[in-house]
């Protein structure tokens, strides 16, 4: 038996989505029927298979960005199957997210730093915004933001004044409506309200939705054309990525309000299953929507049953309101659109852009460039290799820090008592080089740095005692300064040595330059060993 609080919140999530499922469904360019469709077959599918029992799924703002932009590029390279292609993607994204939570990657997809996410979401708000401008003025819509700037003088010299009235008006309306007076969600009163007043003579030419399909939709085959499948998996990714990044984070909120913990994996795998069907149907990809979710939380919605109800009661409103559905403005629609891409851009992260650390600012509005001028995933890849470097290098300077190279105990702190004996003893003849930590590409300079900044001795004693891993940059690297104390005379010892430190060391090649005698088990081994070699009488060696 569904409880009072489920019921309200999975009624109160559809009537909140149906505007916007109308709204993305146009936005997209494949109608308004795909965005109902993407609702119904998500947020079903996503609250029956899904880890987050108060989320509430659908189409999404940047979801709808990027199948716009897919529907356009397959139409361009294959006007036949064009549609097809591009469902196909939704269904392949689909599978993707299955896999992701298969493969346990749910808790890296909220690993993005937040400039980037930040960018991209504002980018995605501005391309909503600029989209729906010719719309609002009742113009037909660019589906290039860029063209759709240089398209503006040409729609405002165009504009259909009582199209205008009604766009600016639901602007109006969601902006402005007292609280106190919302018997319904602002959206819906919108759209109810203006559509009605549409429907007079003065408004009789504005343009409209037009045909709903009516019944259950029918099946969009899968379609894999070979000479577009690399396109078609790029695309797929990233509306994968996206949407597991955007479900998650609603996740998180809910996690909140609710003092609850969702399975990041399964959820991965019920938004799967919801992408893959809504494909399947020729509906709109989905994920975890913020505003929704709200809504179905603070009317009680507590289990699967408010999402998948929210669906059920959004297929009748499908089938018993098309008719009415097809008489919406699309000016009221470019209205809603706008509003929900306002509340996309980071307004707070905007604000306090002037007191941001300067390689976070600047990260941000790169990615929120890329993401406006050129397309969204080359904007989050260049956001997070960016950031990630950035991330790297601040971590190998500190871990640089954390090691020490000296020929004294005053050189090398926390040395025990004995090893700086030996190390006095050895009267600077003996460099000691203590590594520690995880030995990265990001250290080798930093290592090789520190390496050569020191000349006088006889004998260099290298620690691996608290190394746990040395990849195969730092490898060569210790190789390059192995090779070179070799070429000026100078004995290489290695201390603390572990089998899988041994074998990483031996694909770089650096025990190809250390015969095993010169192997200690230990760090004192090692000094001991040097010291030997540096009181034998052979030696001559003298401090510069």
């Amino acid at each position: 038996m569904i409880s009072r609080g489920d019921f309200f919140g999975g009624v109160t999530a559809a009537v909140v989505a149906l505007p916007l499922a109308l709204a993305f469904g146009v936005a997209s360019g494949a109608g308004a029927a795909a965005g109902l469709y993407g609702a119904i077959a998500v947020g079903f599918f996503a609250a029956l298979f899904g880890g987050t029992p108060s989320q509430v799924s659908g189409p999404t703002g940047p979801m709808t960005v990027v199948m716009a932009v897919i529907l356009t590029e397959t139409i361009a390279l294959d006007p036949d199957r064009g549609l097809e292609i591009a469902f196909t993607v939704v269904s392949l994204a689909g599978i993707l997210q299955i896999l992701a939570g298969q493969l346990r990657l749910g808790r890296y997809f909220v690993m993005v730093p937040f400039p980037v996410v930040s960018g991209f979401m504002t980018g995605i708000g501005v391309i909503i915004i600029t989209l729906q401008l010719a719309p609002l003025l009742g113009v037909s819509a660019q589906s290039n933001p860029v063209e759709a700037l240089v398209a503006l003088p040409e729609a405002v010299r165009a504009l259909s004044m009582p199209a205008l009235i009604l766009g600016g008006s639901t602007l109006l309306a969601l902006f402005l409506w007292p609280k106190r007076f919302q018997v319904l969600p602002p959206p819906l009163m919108a759209l109810i309200g203006l559509t009605a007043l549409s429907m007079g003579t003065d408004f009789s030419e504005v343009p409209r939705i037009g045909e709903i399909p009516r019944g259950l939709p029918s099946i969009h085959w899968p379609q894999f054309p070979l000479d577009y499948l690399p396109q078609m998996l790029g695309s797929a990714c990233l509306l994968a990525a996206l949407g597991a990044i955007d479900s998650l984070l609603t996740s998180l909120v809910a996690d909140n309000l609710t003092r609850t913990q969702h399975d990041s994996d399964r959820e991965l795998r019920g938004q799967g299953i919801g992408n893959i069907v809504a494909g399947l149907i020729g509906g709109l990809p989905g994920a975890g929507a913020t505003m929704r979710t709200l809504v179905n939380i603070r009317l009680g919605g507590r289990t699967k049953a408010s999402g998948m109800l929210h669906s059920v009661v959004l297929a009748g409103l499908m089938l018993g309101a098309a008719p009415l559905g097809e008489q919406i403005p699309l000016a009221v629609l470019a209205g809603i659109l706008l509003k929900v891409g306002l509340d996309i851009v980071d307004w707070r992260f905007l604000r306090r852009l002037h007191k941001t650390p300067p390689f976070s600012a600047g990260l941000m509005l790169l990615v929120l460039i890329i993401t406006v001028f050129v397309d969204l995933i080359t904007a989050v890849a260049i956001g997070v290799f960016i950031a990630n470097l950035e991330t790297l290098y601040r971590f190998s300077e500190h871990q640089l820090t954390t090691m020490s190279i000296g020929n004294s105990a005053q050189d090398i702190p926390n040395l025990p008592a004995d090893e700086e004996a030996l190390l006095a003893e050895a009267n600077q003849r003996v460099l000691l080089y203590k590594l520690n930590g995880f030995m990265s590409y990001g250290l080798s300079r930093g290592i090789a740095r520190r390496f050569s900044s020191v000349s006088d001795y006889q004998v260099l004693v290298i620690d691996f005692t608290e190394v746990a891993h040395v990849d195969l940059s730092a490898g060569l690297t210790l190789s390059e300064m192995i090779e070179d104390a070799h070429d000026h005379g100078r004995h290489v010892l290695l201390a603390g040595l572990s089998e899988p430190l041994c074998q990483s060391l031996l694909r770089a090649g650096v025990l190809d330059e250390v015969p095993e005698v010169d192997r200690q088990f230990d760090r004192r081994s090692a000094l001991l060993h040097a010291l030997g070699l540096v009181t034998e009488p052979s030696s001559t060696w003298q401090p510069v």
